[in-house]
């Protein structure tokens, strides 16, 4: 971002001041296709000024939640809130929400000048009050110079920020965006997610983004919500969904988890008739509970082991050579089989790493194995 853009922005558009008040709550919201329940009696809150992410495979439930909140979908039953106003009942375009869709859904026949300002036209806003607030807007988003150009000019992360400066131009209190950087290539969706988040940071508004892309949710979010099956299988900072998953669905969906099954018994789970995983604290377990034991790839190592960590011997099923890391597949035996990561050293040569058929012995401290039932 430019660091004069802040200058740019008018006292009248300054941040919202934080409110106590949840931006959106739902309350046993529902929706159900004839018998199929895709949204299932979800309860949610969502702060003030947060950067908030529902994230989930294709067919979870969340862009149906995105459109209930924004009112293009009716619920079956529950209710939402904006702002601690119950508008389940209310149109669309009388909600204090704006949204910002995957295909962008600009006005090809308008240039960007008339594309941002377009929902102020609708309004009536007296034209040198829409030009300011439209040139305002064109250099938050780093657009001023683009504004006499058609959408068909421009790149897809300009007519990305195109959207964008058109739904905030409006100064909802909640803005609503379903994928918008999935048609964006790699590097460009990189570069958005910095920008997104930079912009959200300076507007202050209530950002409710929905995802498949773990990386997107973990690297922009104050909070995420992790949804399966129409439910919220965990919430919470990013760096306590990653490192600390409640389920086996949370844990193998964000980011790589190792899940090794095995019966708990005095204080530990046994995964083969040679390696018995401690559990730390015993979450929620009792003898002979079935359970499932998640590390992290990253969290294991394959050389330089102390005495304090989980042992094993194990076997280089495959090597992939990722760059900056080297991922490995290490057999422990017949029924299991770990991924470990490594970091690509500068002093490493490629005859350094390990290649298939090597005995190894690998090792994780015991605070980074997560019980999972």
């Amino acid at each position: 971002m430019n660091p004069t853009t802040a200058s740019a922005v008018d006292e009248s558009a300054a941040a919202p001041v934080p409110s106590t008040e949840p931006a959106v709550s739902l309350r046993g919201l529902t929706k159900a296709f004839g018998r199929s329940t895709v949204v299932d009696d979800l309860d949610l809150d969502v702060a003030s000024g947060e950067f908030f992410s529902l994230l989930g495979p294709s067919g979870c439930g969340k862009t149906t939640t995105l459109r209930m909140i924004a009112g293009f979908t009716d619920p079956t039953s529950g209710s939402v809130l904006v702002g601690g106003e119950d508008v389940t009942s209310i149109p669309p375009h009388k909600r204090d929400v704006n949204t910002v869709f995957q295909s962008y859904a600009l006005f090809e026949h308008l240039d960007v000048r008339r594309n941002v300002g377009f929902g102020l036209r609708r309004r009536g806003v007296d034209r040198s009050q829409l030009d300011a607030r439209v040139a305002e807007m064109l250099e938050l988003v780093e657009l001023a110079d683009k504004a006499r150009a058609r959408p068909a000019e421009l790149s897809g992360g300009q007519r990305q920020r195109v959207a964008l400066a058109r739904a905030l131009i409006n100064r909802p209190k909640v803005l609503l965006l379903d994928e918008p950087l999935a048609a964006l290539d790699l590097k460009l969706r990189h570069a958005m997610q910095v920008e997104l988040k930079s912009i959200q940071r300076e507007v202050g508004i209530t950002f409710l983004f929905v995802t498949h892309d773990q990386d997107e949710a973990l690297s922009m979010s104050d909070r995420v919500a992790i949804m399966n099956d129409g439910v919220i299988e965990q919430c919470g900072t990013p760096e306590d969904v990653y490192e600390n998953p409640t389920s086996v669905f949370a844990a193998g969906f964000i980011g790589v988890s190792n899940l090794m099954s095995g019966t708990f018994t005095d204080g530990a789970v046994g995964v083969t008739p040679d390696l018995r995983v401690p559990v730390p604290g015993r979450p929620g377990c009792v003898e002979g509970d079935r359970v499932s034991v998640a590390v992290r790839p990253e969290k294991i190592w394959m050389s330089d082991l102390t005495p304090a960590m989980v042992q094993a011997a194990g076997t280089i099923v495959s090597t992939s050579y990722h760059g900056a890391t080297t991922q490995y597949l290490v057999s422990l035996g017949p029924d299991v089989t770990l991924t470990v990561l490594e970091q690509n050293l500068p002093r490493m040569r490629a005859d350094d790493r390990w290649n298939p058929g090597d005995q190894v012995r690998i090792g994780w401290l015991p605070e980074h194995a997560v019980v999972l039932r």
